[in-house]
């Protein structure tokens, strides 16, 4: 089926904000986006449907500039309520984008105005002014007078495209190599796509101002910036996901195939939280634990060091 890919961005107004309490802000901006996506696909209005999508948490753009924002890929459809029946959404239109952008800044402006008043929101530099209730009230009052971004992109055209979106952009921090155009010892050289133009530009920078750009985007320690919900939480997962299979007439897929049960397989499953499967080179076949090998120990590490 297609896939929606729907992002919302907050204002820069409100991005300082969230350089200061990444950790509450960002995660503030990941739940509202998604629980503004489930209430307006629930309405009968709309969808009248149980979404299942991922979030992914940017804070860059092509520039390396802060830039909040979240991406959502959604299966264009969901569960109705009795959890039997598939509700599409209509041809080439996904959600009203201007019905999901008043109502995501309305619930995040709530979350922030609450988070400030139980002490989770710290303001410093050139927002200490804010400090005080009322100062942060008007923060937030030029925030809600701002039209906020949520941008609807047009469908993927099934899983595949999916997959390969998810294996250019989930794990790639700011910039990937191929944009880097020339390095030295006094600047980097990065190509970028001018949005205005629709052009490939590049942009020239000290070390210092990469590296500062750069390291705006590092995330708190532990942060989580791919989240699953809906019927592909992992609560329930399992089960939902069968009924849309049963409500889309689609087959149960496959099991994946098992290590054969050897001793050396479950130790190999024991030690890495996601054992590899497919030989990296030819692709096809499986890799099994042949062999563990144990740690040295520190009397042996530190002779080999020395020599």
């Amino acid at each position: 089926m297609p896939y929606a890919h729907v992002v919302f961005t907050i204002p820069q107004g409100l991005a300082p904000l969230a350089l200061q309490n990444p950790k509450v802000v960002y995660d503030l901006l990941l739940r509202t986006a998604a629980r503004t996506l489930q209430e307006i696909a629930a309405n009968p209005r709309h969808l009248g449907a149980r979404l299942g999508f991922f979030t992914i948490l940017h804070t860059w753009g092509q520039t390396l500039v802060h830039h909040p924002h979240v991406h959502c890929v959604v299966p264009a459809g969901g569960l109705a309520e009795d959890g039997r029946t598939w509700r599409p959404c209509r041809p080439g239109f996904f959600l009203p984008v201007r019905v999901l952008s008043r109502l995501f800044r309305g619930k995040l402006l709530a979350e922030l105005a609450e988070a400030f008043r139980e002490g989770r929101i710290e303001l410093h530099g050139r927002l200490a002014r804010y400090r005080s209730p009322a100062a942060f009230d008007r923060l937030l009052h030029e925030a809600r007078r701002t039209e906020w971004v949520v941008f609807a992109k047009p469908p993927f055209d099934g899983p595949e495209h999916v997959l390969a979106y998810l294996a250019r952009y989930t794990h790639r921090v700011a910039i990937s190599n191929h944009r880097l155009v020339h390095v030295d010892d006094a600047s980097v050289t990065l190509r970028f796509k001018d949005y205005r133009s629709r052009r490939a530009r590049t942009l020239t920078l000290s070390l210092e101002e990469f590296a500062r750009r750069f390291l705006l985007h590092v995330l708190p320690r532990g942060f989580v910036r791919i989240r699953y919900y809906g019927f592909l939480a992992n609560a329930g997962r399992a089960r939902l996901l069968s009924c849309c299979r049963d409500a889309l007439a689609q087959p149960e897929v496959a099991a994946e195939p098992e290590y054969g049960g050897r001793e050396a397989d479950v130790t190999l499953l024991g030690l890495l939280p996601h054992a590899p499967r497919l030989c990296p080179h030819c692709q096809a076949g499986i890799l099994r634990c042949v062999q563990v090998l144990e740690r040295p120990p520190p009397s042996l590490r530190v002779r080999r060091a020395a020599a």
